[in-house]
């Protein structure tokens, strides 16, 4: 499709002039007589790029660009002017203009000029699209009461120039968690960098966070920067610190403290502005009794502590992450979303998920491959997470009883957990038509066991004949 420019000029020779030539190569013009027309074409059907003249009668131009920016602040303008001024020009170009050409018009700087316009606003609707796409990727998904604390935390520690640990297992989102604490900051247009410090070794860790000067070492061929330096003015995330050694953990002390060092063999002081971020999926405290982590360094990244929670502790987010990670797999891969019905998805809401939020991105990236119908049951999920479902009207019973359970009033915590058991297992000896071993079997624990629960809870047995 032809990119679509507006003309918009008091003078009907001008906008016949330059929409002929424009038309010529190939563009999709439209032309306005005013500000007040070019404003409402803006309201209904944005342009690619205007042509905007700054001498008009009622509106000038450049209260009509002010008034452009305001509805689409994208928007690309090239003002024109026959008499223009310095003071005019830099008018124009703080209000938003892209460009700023002088009349009479020269045809072939014209063309010139709107092409390179176009290219311009080409690359940035690009860029755009790439930032929102990425900023999907790293999103923070859910509204469970746990994830709307931890929005809060990054809500409030983001703004402050503070340092923050962030602890949490394995595939929680600690790295998800701490690109929102920096867009949250007055460093997000800076350099956010990663490091990965269990992935780096130990022979090369100091090198990485510092940069090395050239011929330091066996293979450094030139200068390097480190993730230190290439930081400067944005933020540090240290992913896994607990896993560094303690030799590198003094070094990255000082450099906190100081917010100065030097390369690997250089003398030079290279100071930075750097806010650094923390995480590991260790007990901190417990590796400083161990005498793997230096107190001192724990205090100074441990201002503000945000514990990242478990999947299993916000099941009811799983509905919204599914289709989260459907969405972004489906773009990436050229793909069409799958349903996945209520069934499979009770299925994943009971699963533990040792992996947390990575073997969730997993596994729906895994269903939207290996699934050839447009549909994900219950059983394709239990098959990929190894889990035994009896039946999709099993799983909606246990929706069924958990709602009923917690419609009643107890006495106890005890007195709720006996009710809870005593449904749970007359329901599980009915399935098995109270065949005591197969219901063991499925509750995976002992037939004695079960013996002992049925007396103790009192569950009445009745056999189908």
């Amino acid at each position: 499709m032809p990119a679509s420019i507006l003309v918009v000029d008091d003078e009907e020779a001008i906008r016949t002039s330059l929409r002929s030539i424009l038309e010529d190569e190939g563009y999709q013009v439209t032309v306005a007589s005013s500000g007040m027309e070019a404003v409402k074409i803006y309201g209904t059907d944005p342009p690619d790029l205007m042509l905007l003249d700054i001498w008009m009668p009622e509106m000038d131009g450049l209260e009509t660009l002010r008034r452009v920016k305001e509805l689409v602040p994208a928007s690309q303008v090239m003002m024109m002017s026959g008499h223009g001024s310095i003071e005019t020009a830099v008018k124009a170009i703080k209000l938003g203009a892209y460009d700023y050409i002088e009349k009479p018009l020269s045809l072939e700087s014209v063309t010139l000029r709107v092409r390179h316009a176009l290219e311009q606003f080409r690359l940035e609707q690009e860029n755009r699209a790439l930032r929102t796409k990425v900023q999907r990727k790293f999103e923070l998904v859910g509204q469970s009461p746990a994830m709307q604390r931890l929005r809060q935390l990054i809500e409030t520690a983001g703004p402050t120039n503070s340092r923050v640990l962030i602890s949490g297992a394995n595939g929680t989102g600690k790295e998800l968690v701490a690109r929102a604490i920096h867009l949250h900051s007055a460093r997000a247009t800076r350099p956010f960098i990663a490091v990965n410090c269990a992935a780096i070794p130990e022979t090369l860790i100091e090198s990485e966070l510092f940069g090395h000067e050239k011929g330091a070492f066996t293979g450094a061929t030139s200068m390097k920067r480190g993730q230190f330096e290439q930081a400067d003015g944005g933020t540090l995330f240290l992913d896994e610190i607990g896993d560094m050694s303690l030799n590198t953990q003094a070094k990255v002390l000082r450099a906190l403290q100081e917010q100065q060092f030097t390369r690997v063999g250089g003398t030079k002081l290279i100071k930075v502005d750097v806010r650094v971020l923390a995480a590991s999926n260790k007990d901190l405290e417990t590796e400083i009794q161990k005498g793997n982590f230096r107190e001192d360094l724990y205090y100074r990244l441990n201002v503000v502590p945000i514990i990242v929670p478990p999947l299993r502790e916000r099941r009811e987010d799983i509905p919204a992450l599914v289709h989260h990670f459907m969405q972004i797999h489906a773009e990436e891969q050229g793909l069409r979303k799958k349903e996945v019905t209520p069934e499979a998805m009770a299925v994943l809401q009971q699963y533990e998920w040792p992996g947390n939020i990575r073997e969730l991105r997993n596994l729906v990236e895994r269903l939207m491959i290996m699934v050839s119908g447009p549909v994900i049951e219950a059983s394709h999920v239990a098959m990929s997470i190894h889990v035994k479902v009896s039946s999709a009207a099993s799983v909606q019973a246990d929706g069924r009883l958990a709602a009923a359970l917690f419609s009643r009033s107890y006495n106890s915590l005890k007195d709720a957990r006996h009710a809870f058991e005593k449904e749970y297992i007359s329901r599980k000896l009915r399935e098995h038509h109270w065949n005591i071993s197969r219901t063991a079997e499925d509750l995976k624990i002992e037939r004695s066991h079960l013996h002992r629960k049925i007396k103790l809870l009192d569950v009445e047995m009745r056999p189908e004949g």
